[in-house]
């Protein structure tokens, strides 16, 4: 158990009432979508407090508002060397593009075997939004998986406009 506090705060936005961590320096440590596979719950010990949240409720505002492409928040994350690797290749992922778990296999010099381990490292994303998963999509062009929902994948490549009508 982590003597460091959470903090956290929720910000309703268009795919619901979104649950922001951060740690004690203030970086954003996770950003979950209600009824998220994987995602996080208020714990106990964690402390409410908007404060350290400030810069991430207005980008959030203004990227569904389709005023903000690329989001400038400090992040932190506590994955494997390997899903930090997969999770920082998200972030070169250009607003309104997508691109393919193959291609980010590539990115990080993983093998064309390693694209299911991939996979499983872009649903544990701990930073939903922030750092795009939904901007990856299956070889064939198909919407696969993703932790959010298939419904808010869609919604949110629909607002970059990375899908037709």
């Amino acid at each position: 158990m982590s003597l460091e506090p959470t903090y956290w705060t929720s910000v309703d936005g268009p795919l619901g009432s979104l649950l922001l961590t951060a740690g004690p320096g203030g970086a954003l440590t996770s950003l979950s979508v209600p009824g998220q596979k994987g995602g996080r719950t208020v714990g106990d010990d964690w402390r409410r407090d908007r404060g350290p949240f400030r810069a991430a409720e207005e980008q959030l505002a203004a990227y569904f508002a389709g005023e903000l492409k690329e989001f400038r928040l400090e992040l932190s994350t506590d994955g494997t060397e390997f899903r930090e690797r997969v999770w920082t290749a998200l972030d070169s992922v250009p607003y309104g593009a997508t691109t393919t778990y193959g291609e980010i296999a590539a990115r990080i010099g993983a093998s064309r075997a390693a694209v299911r381990a991939v996979g499983g490292a872009i649903g544990a994303n701990p930073l939903l939004i922030v750092r795009p998963c939904h901007r990856v999509i299956g070889a064939d062009g198909s919407l696969t998986g993703y932790a959010g929902g298939l419904d808010r994948k869609v919604s949110l490549l629909t607002l970059e406009g990375a899908l037709g009508d």
